[in-house]
């Protein structure tokens, strides 16, 4: 996995290459702002190499004749080694995000579930028989879609990387996988059971680098029938510019300004937790983080004193010390982007915690939780996607003012309604315009239920079956059963 100069190296075609161009890159351990590891930076040689591996391994390779059944065991073998390496995965995945271990452990044990979850579907992809008028028998038939692109972000590195690469193994494709390159390394040690696992080479590569020499290079792949891209909303505008130069399919996962909604019959104890759980999970590096905070005006003035004053309790410490409840961001360039945000935010609202870096910490990138409140829905830090531990909240009068304000917005990815009145709750969640809605909860991600959103919150579906849906092509097949179907002569 290492060369000789203590690198990680590319996974290219069933072995660890060095990049073609001997370039590398550091990662940063967030929370001392130490360099962590050296990775091997791939260029356009590199991934032309793990294309057309991935090209070879599904038109000739064994994995072309692979059968459901021995691709449901790959993945049942591959869901058992992140189980047993769980400790190690997660202590890894902390240093490289900074987030606290305890969530770190649950990311990959959500892996393992969705490795085990795509190995069982992997033998129910089923066909039909169309009913047809014709002296005929037409069925349409569920076959692999091909080499598969798989680009995943840097805040839930592993997972995001199981979100694609289990549905499209299971529907038999073969992959390219880039990971962020502030986080690689647990994509790295991941690749290092490939084989153990019983995937032919070329059937996953891993090229590690940067958006414009290595991302861009696999969605302009004439080799590359498909893209899924977890990112920024800017970036996945650009994946469909270049993927449409080759008509590729594409799955996005983008961006959110999820707005959390509590009325005032709502349990007053769960909604201050559900409020703060919604933004400040994962340091608020979330694209479906309940950033906007939509409060009825009557129960307003007491809401914003008390998730206040219960965030004040949100201990920020070191990754692996396991009472961190939130550790720093990813890095250098997401701490700015945030302490932008953030200054922005006291010129447009009312600032009731937090600001700025906690005085605490002299090292690591770590910014307090912090709270604006009377803000305007028009506000940049209402509007714009921050990615950090920043809830905006605003208050509203009625219901219809809480569906235009949470409506009011380019993205669309994720909502919650907290209300004990059933019939209130299912005629917000039939207007808010939101792929994903919550009602008395926040966050909570299955893998049997769909996950994406709607407007410029992306395109397509991950997880359940709808997650393996987007890596097979459906064929038509018709079977004569009539001697002399043409009549011509």
């Amino acid at each position: 996995m290492k060369s000789a100069a203590g690198v990680y190296q590319l996974y290219i075609d069933g072995e660890f290459v060095d990049a073609a161009g001997g370039r590398s890159f550091p990662v940063y351990n967030p929370a001392t702002e130490e360099v962590l590891a050296e990775v091997a930076e791939a260029g356009a040689a590199d991934v032309d190499r793990a294309v057309k591996a991935a090209r070879r391994a599904f038109d000739t390779g064994p994995w072309a004749q692979s059968t459901p059944a021995s691709r449901a065991q790959a993945l049942f073998k591959l869901a058992a080694k992140v189980r047993v390496e769980l400790a190690s995965l997660a202590e890894v995945e902390a240093i490289n995000t900074g987030k606290p271990i305890v969530e770190a452990e649950g990311d990959i044990d959500a892996v393992a579930e969705v490795f085990e979850y795509y190995a069982g579907l992997a033998t129910k992809i089923p066909g039909l028989v169309n009913p047809v008028s014709a002296n005929a028998l037409s069925l349409s038939l569920k076959e692999p879609i091909g080499v598969a692109g798989l680009i995943v972000p840097w805040n839930y590195p592993l997972l995001m990387a199981a979100w694609k690469l289990a549905p499209a193994l299971a529907a038999g494709c073969t992959c390219v996988l880039k990971p962020a390159e502030q986080t690689p390394l647990t994509a790295m040690m991941l690749a290092q059971w490939f084989a153990e696992a019983g995937l032919p080479p070329g059937v996953v590569n891993v090229v590690n680098g940067f958006g414009e020499s290595c991302g861009a290079p696999i969605v302009d792949h004439p080799l590359v029938d498909k893209i899924a891209f977890t990112g920024s909303t800017a970036v996945g505008k650009e994946i469909v510019k270049r993927g449409a130069e080759t008509l590729k399919r594409v799955t996005l996962e983008l961006g959110g300004k999820s707005p959390n909604i509590f009325f005032a019959d709502a349990d007053w104890e769960a909604s201050v937790d559900g409020a703060l759980f919604g933004i400040f999970i994962n340091q608020g590096e979330v694209c479906s983080a309940g950033s906007r905070i939509l409060v009825e005006r009557s129960i307003y003035p007491k809401f914003v004193e008390a998730i206040t004053e219960k965030a004040k309790t949100i201990r920020l410490g070191a990754p692996l010390d396991r009472e961190t409840k939130m550790g720093p961001v990813v890095s250098k360039e997401q701490y700015d982007r945030v302490q932008k945000y953030l200054a922005i935010g006291k010129t447009e609202a009312k600032l009731a915690l937090g600001g700025g870096r906690p005085a605490e910490f002299e090292k690591g990138w770590y910014i307090a939780p912090t709270i604006f409140y009377d803000a305007d829905n028009s506000a940049r830090i209402a509007r714009e996607e921050i990615f950090g531990p920043v809830a905006t909240v605003i208050p509203f009068d009625v219901e219809s003012d809480a569906v235009q304000i949470a409506n009011d917005t380019p993205y669309g990815l994720a909502a919650a309604v907290w209300s004990r009145d059933i019939f209130r709750v299912f005629r917000v969640v039939k207007q808010l315009r939101a792929g994903i809605v919550w009602v008395n909860h926040m966050q909570p991600t299955c893998v049997e239920a769909p996950w994406g959103g709607y407007k410029q919150s992306g395109s397509g579906r991950e997880l359940g079956p709808w997650g393996i849906e987007e890596y097979l092509e459906t064929k038509q097949v018709h079977i004569n059963l009539n001697e002399n179907p043409i009549g011509w002569y």
